[in-house]
């Protein structure tokens, strides 16, 4: 059994305030950590002692430091980053408190080219790359829209194509691999709506039944299954039965603020919330509750794309926990 009260597995030391975390979510570069912190996004490579038995303890590598010129809000990796013998082409976008995007392109031997995307009108709570392709990124924010942008031309420059407006401010924005035409929305009043961008027309909702909502994930094993993190549960939804919840559990007395499917386990969800910054492990089809830490700042929430492993943002430090029993 996993030690309820186990403390982090591994974890990297910073100079500032991680405000955003993210594994890249691809076969060609999953070893790829992006942080966001006050003013900068910092890239490592990671390695763990679940996937390499030789080793004793993670390894990491600081492959690249970018000053962003203000906070980070939210951070999405392209599918077109690719980490090889052969390749070292890196691409991602980051959200600022600035209210823009910057979509910053470079491989590990020349300076990064970075274009700046403006449009949101306040803050920008989440982005997300159209993971097959990446042409495409969707982001939300606090003035009730999802834009989506679109990268195309000779010259590769990115514009914004499309604008859903939203009854309330977006808190998350998701795309899934499988239905590639599909975005889903969770709006902080408690509805989770899909986008067709087919017919750019809303094609479905869920109702969580209970606000603010915080944050929604998207399962990366069954495109059927949505999460949501509102007041102090977390919901869980099968989008093929109906629109009210499957399943609910308090996870957060004082309130739920993120939450994360694992990706290589549709059983494993992490939470973060209040009193303090607690952050949670659960077995959702069990509701049972597997960890429980706290600590003074937790900010972002990233799950490893093919291992048990999840990491937390901190002041001056990333945590990483394995969820793999011991």
């Amino acid at each position: 059994m996993i030690d309820i009260n186990k403390s982090c597995t591994y974890n990297i030391q910073i100079e500032d305030l991680a405000r955003v975390v993210e594994f890249s979510p691809y076969e060609l570069s999953c070893r790829l950590l992006a942080i966001g912190t006050n003013s900068r996004i910092i890239i490592f490579s990671c390695r763990f002692p679940e996937e390499d038995a030789e080793l004793k303890n993670m390894e990491y590598e600081e492959l690249q430091i970018l000053q962003a010129g203000c906070a980070i809000t939210a951070l999405s990796w392209s599918p077109d980053t690719s980490v090889s013998h052969i390749t070292n082409f890196i691409k991602l976008a980051a959200a600022g408190m600035d209210h823009n995007i910057r979509l910053v392109s470079f491989d590990l031997k020349k300076e990064p080219v970075v274009e700046e995307l403006s449009g949101h009108k306040s803050f920008i709570n989440a982005i997300a790359y159209e993971p097959n392709v990446g042409q495409q990124l969707a982001s939300v924010g606090d003035d009730n829209t999802c834009r989506i942008w679109e990268t195309s031309g000779e010259e590769s420059k990115t514009k914004e194509v499309l604008c859903f407006y939203l009854m309330s401010p977006g808190v998350s924005v998701c795309w899934h691999y499988e239905e590639p035409k599909k975005i889903l929305v969770a709006q902080k009043n408690g509805i989770i709506r899909f986008f067709s961008l087919h017919n750019q027309q809303p094609i479905m909702s869920l109702d969580c039944g209970q606000a603010p909502l915080m944050a929604a994930d998207w399962c990366h094993i069954n495109s059927l299954a949505v999460v949501a993190a509102a007041a102090t549960d977390w919901i869980l939804f099968d989008s093929s039965v109906s629109s009210g919840p499957a399943d609910k559990k308090q996870a957060h007395p004082d309130g739920i603020t993120q939450l994360r499917w694992c990706k290589c386990s549709d059983n494993l969800l992490a939470t973060i919330g209040h009193p303090g910054c607690q952050v949670k492990l659960f077995n959702v089809k069990g509701q049972q509750l597997l960890m429980s830490q706290s600590y003074a700042v937790g900010s972002g929430l990233t799950w490893h794309l093919n291992l048990p492993i999840f990491a937390v943002g901190g002041d001056k430090f990333v945590y990483f926990w394995s969820a793999t029993a011991s």
